[in-house]
Formats: structure tokens, C-alpha cells, sequence
């Protein structure tokens, strides 16, 4: 991982504009990939809760921009914006506070041009604003914060193009192999989060005074190679390495090797964007639960890291520490820093509380300009549709 990239964080008004046509280009190919799979229509896509219509998608990226940009929204909750959508069922539509995961299959939603059409004029508006727009950290909240959430949605939609078995309108990156050893690190004190001026995610802050003590990390993510000795192992028919929540999703779901794996005599194969591909040793492991990732643990004799403790490493600058090739399962759930207060957009953080597990890194279908040893994902520990792995840790 290299930090020779420009922050969304940090960037001005001309470095905004171009990153927010960058993604503008990204979403629309994204869509356009889908729609060649057969998927621009919701009656086409499964109703899972991994997925959202993409067209339902497509809508709800313009409107979130529309809402806090050029409706100069306070807050995320009806009444909180200025004036109408530019379309006349926008808000009824496209809010997802109020649109139930379940309806968004059954609206009766503009065709695919029309809806293009939208999130064109409404990226034209933005860019005029934006041009009109000073330095000013507060008045460029709500562009940094559109783009943030289109570049999210665009990884978004690469899982759907993933769990749907879709051609990738680029094929993705070959991971690079994951260095091999261990770090250790002699800990100290540090304030994790983030606290510096520009754009910071409410989870981040307020920073928080950390103590960490000595520990040891790997270098690189837990390999196909590492992962296939736990299999091997007896690793998915040994209740002793799985935590009761392990033992109920491994019953619910059957899985007996991380998910698109499937044997090929001696070898195995993955399924890559609907093409079954032979799985590389040397990559890292990916597609994996958080119940997964703590099964092989506890087979090591080893534990997740926390993630104070990944973030001391990512921020070391210690060159062997290498990150931001796959999101990684942390051992922290995800909760508040102490003296937690929502920003404008309320649900980004606060509803998942306690529910979710805290991921650090980024994943390749992560923009650089959002990397940041201080952003904290999250996702249900079942989840395994991401584009996820580990590394292990110890004292």
C-alpha cells in the first residue's frame, strides 16, 4: 500500500469536480455491465439481501447527491432538505430511510435512459455549484460526502456483478501475493481516529486516546495456500473452532470452502465475475466471513487484530505492513468512539452500532482517493459476498 494518491478528504474544488465525473463514468459502466447481464430491471434481480435493483441503485446515487448538494440538506430526514426533487416521485423513490430494502423491487421506476438522464443534469448542477464553491472545509462537506457515497455504491455494485455472475466491465486486478512473516510491534500511545481539517466519516470521531500494547502482525493477508491447510485440516467439520454464532451460520448456509470455491480433483477453482478461474495459492483468501476468519484463528493458534492495533500498524509506516488489497475482518465490533455525535447524514453510522464488525483496509474495487488507515467499514459477520479477507495477530 502506497499513500502517492489524493484524498477525497483534502480535495478542492477542481480536484472534486474531476473526482466526481471519475465517478460518475465508474457508476454508469457499472450499470451498463448489469444492464448486459440482463439485470436493469428489478424483476430480473433476486430478491436477496445482499442486492438492490441496479436501477434502484442508479437512482438513489443522483438523488443522495441532489439531497445534501443541491438541495443543501441539515440532516437525512424528510423536510430536512430545501425544495423538491428534480423528479416528481424522487423522495418517494430513491430515499433508502424510507424505501424498505423489499420495495425497491416492486416501484414503478423511470426506464434506464430517463434515469440517466437525471443523474446527468444532476451532475451538471453540481459541478456549477461546485465551481462557485470556496476552500472552505464546511462548504465542501456535502461534495466530499456525494462523492464518498458513489464511490462506496460503485464497490457496491461490483458485489453485484460478483454474486450475480456477471461479467466485470473491467476484469478485476490479480491480487498481489500476500507478503509472508510477521511484524512486531513494541505499541505505545496514539490518538485513533480521525482529527485533522478536512472530510472525516462521524465514526471516526471524536479521536480517542489509545493505549496499545505490544504485538505481533502479519505482514501480508492470510493466503488460498494458508487457508486450504486449515481446510485440509478438518477446519469446516470441527465444531472446537468455531464460536456458537460460527456453529449456527455454518448449519444455515452448509458450507464446507469459502464461498465460489469448488473442487477440481487435487486443486480447487474460484468464480471470478461468472468466469471459473484456478485459485492462485499465493493470493489472499477472499470472500470470507468474519466466522470464517475466526475459525482458522483459533486452528492457528492465533486471533484477529484489534483495531487499534491495525490501525497503529497501517500508520506506522513501517513498509512491510502491507494493506489496501482486500477489506480485513478486525476483532473490534463495530461501536462509537466515546462522545459520538451523527453528522448530517444520520443512518451512515449510528443504526448499525453493535450489529456490525469493524473492517480496515480497502479492497480493489476500493477508489485509492478513499483509502485511509482511519476509515472504518462495517458488515454483518455472515457477510462473505464482500471482497474480504484476514490476517492474524498475537501478543
Amino acid at each position: 500500500m502506497t499513500s502517492d494518491h489524493a484524498s477525497f478528504r483534502t480535495m478542492g474544488p477542481p480536484a472534486l469536480d474531476a473526482a466526481l465525473q471519475d465517478a460518475r463514468r465508474r457508476t454508469l459502466g457499472l450499470f451498463d455491465a448489469l444492464a448486459a447481464a440482463g439485470y436493469d430491471q428489478a424483476a430480473r434481480v433476486p430478491r436477496i439481501p445482499l442486492l438492490n435493483p441496479p436501477l434502484w441503485e442508479l437512482g438513489h446515487i443522483a438523488w443522495f447527491a441532489e439531497w445534501y448538494v443541491l438541495r443543501d440538506a441539515r440532516g437525512s430526514a424528510p423536510g430536512e432538505a430545501r425544495g423538491a426533487s428534480l423528479l416528481a416521485q424522487g423522495d418517494a423513490w430513491f430515499d433508502s430511510n424510507t424505501v424498505p430494502h423489499g420495495a425497491r423491487w416492486t416501484l414503478d421506476l423511470p426506464a434506464p435512459d430517463a434515469l440517466k438522464a437525471y443523474c446527468g443534469e444532476v451532475l451538471v448542477r453540481m459541478r456549477a455549484r461546485l465551481a462557485q464553491t470556496g476552500e472552505d472545509d464546511a462548504a465542501l462537506y456535502p461534495y466530499r460526502l456525494a462523492l464518498a457515497h458513489e464511490d462506496m455504491h460503485g464497490e457496491a455494485l461490483l458485489y453485484s456483478l460478483q454474486t450475480l455472475g456477471a461479467a466485470a466491465p473491467a476484469p478485476a486486478p490479480p491480487a498481489n501475493a500476500a507478503p509472508s512473516g510477521e511484524l512486531r510491534f513494541d505499541g505505545g500511545s496514539f490518538l485513533l481516529g480521525e482529527g485533522g481539517p478536512g472530510f472525516a466519516f462521524d465514526n471516526e470521531g471524536p479521536v480517542l486516546p489509545c493505549r496499545v500494547a505490544p504485538f505481533a502482525i502479519d505482514a501480508g493477508l492470510v493466503t488460498n495456500a494458508a487457508y486450504l491447510a486449515f481446510m485440509r485440516a478438518g477446519g469446516y467439520a470441527r465444531p472446537a473452532f468455531w464460536s456458537d454464532e460460527g456453529l449456527a451460520w455454518l448449519r444455515a448456509t452448509g458450507r464446507t470452502a469459502p464461498r465460489y470455491w469448488q473442487p477440481a480433483g487435487q486443486d480447487w477453482t474460484t468464480l471470478r465475475f461468472g468466469s471459473r478461474c484456478a485459485l492462485d495459492p499465493a493470493e489472499p483468501v477472499r470472500h470470507l466471513s468474519l466466522h470464517e476468519a475466526q475459525a482458522y484463528c483459533r486452528w492457528a493458534g492465533r486471533r484477529l487484530p484489534l483495531e487499534h492495533e491495525w490501525e497503529w500498524a497501517a500508520r506506522s509506516g513501517q513498509p512491510g505492513f502491507s494493506w489496501g488489497g482486500l477489506w480485513e475482518w478486525t476483532a473490534s465490533p463495530f461501536l462509537p468512539h466515546p462522545g459520538f455525535r451523527a453528522d448530517r447524514y444520520r443512518e451512515y453510522s449510528a443504526p448499525w452500532f453493535g450489529s456490525r464488525q469493524s473492517l480496515r483496509g480497502a479492497s480493489f474495487a476500493t477508489p485509492p482517493r478513499l483509502h485511509s488507515p482511519v476509515f472504518r467499514n462495517f458488515f454483518a459477520p455472515a457477510r462473505d459476498d464482500i471482497f474480504a479477507g484476514f490476517r492474524t495477530c498475537a501478543a
